[in-house]
């Protein structure tokens, strides 16, 4: 195993996957990140796509979440998953919801790029390809969140929407609160334009931080440390807070970047959910 800041590489038989034991090691909760490593799909969705919107043969899909379901130990029946649109609309989920989106898109819960649970037979479920994965967890009140933030969910502030939610509904304080950023795609690989520049020193605090100029027109975005700054304004303490580091655009041998295919490519998905 290949030892990470807060997140480690594990392997099932050639299907490979990131805990992130920075928050396995604090609370009682399963958080991963999958690669694309491992699974039966075709390129470009090779191998281990687990998105049933990208145009990839929905039955490779289903196998792919049944392993990844059977390495984990998460069954299919308790996964949540929400419709994903770039936006900030955050979920409570519970028994209710559990199979959402798991074999059908339709059945996925419409606009929702993040959800809050405090229920242990849930699994929370979102997928990316170089859009941010923010997993929280409330490890007093055994309350967990999970968002997906791209560029706009930055600017909408997914993650700290995310925070309020679990403060509402299950009494959570944000200095209690344990975050992970997961993989995503870095400044490195990261240029965007004016207009998306614009958005961004419009509604963010300490753009200089994570917005840098690139030259007419451009500029390189650092999605990952936006997050972190939206989630310290949010109330969270530093030292609650873990990043990955890693450019899912610079290592297309593990992950699916948007960016790095051209747009064409599958999806890794970040799952977190309480132990009983």
């Amino acid at each position: 195993m290949v030892f990470l800041a807060g997140f480690t590489w594990e392997d099932q038989g050639g299907l490979a996957y990131l805990r992130v034991t920075f928050l396995e090691t604090r609370a009682p909760v399963r958080a991963v990140f999958t690669s694309r490593r491992g699974g039966v799909s075709k390129a470009p969705y090779n191998a281990l796509n687990l998105g049933l919107h990208v145009g990839d043969d929905p039955q490779a899909v289903l196998t792919n979440r049944g392993l990844l379901a059977g390495a984990l130990r998460q069954p299919l029946a308790s996964w949540v998953i929400g419709a994903q649109v770039h936006g900030n609309e955050v979920a409570r989920v519970g028994r209710e919801e559990t199979g959402r989106g798991v074999r059908e898109l339709a059945t996925a819960l419409a606009g929702i790029d993040a959800l809050v649970t405090a229920t242990p037979a849930v699994t929370l479920v979102a997928f990316y390809a170089d859009c941010v994965p923010l997993y929280l967890v409330d490890p007093v009140n055994r309350a967990l969140g999970l968002a997906h933030a791209g560029w706009q969910g930055t600017v909408l502030k997914v993650g700290a929407r995310t925070v309020a939610r679990m403060t509402t509904e299950f009494g959570s304080r944000p200095a209690d609160l344990l975050a992970a950023i997961g993989p995503a795609v870095g400044p490195c690989c990261y240029q965007v334009d004016d207009r998306v520049a614009a958005a961004v020193q419009e509604e963010l605090a300490s753009t200089e931080e994570f917005l840098v100029p690139d030259g007419p027109h451009h500029w390189r975005l650092d999605l990952p440390r936006a997050n972190y700054l939206s989630l310290l304004e949010a109330g969270l303490r530093p030292d609650h807070i873990v990043t990955a580091g890693i450019c899912t655009c610079c290592h297309p041998e593990n992950f699916f970047s948007y960016r790095a295919s051209g747009g064409r490519t599958g999806r890794q998905a970040a799952l977190l959910a309480l132990r009983s």
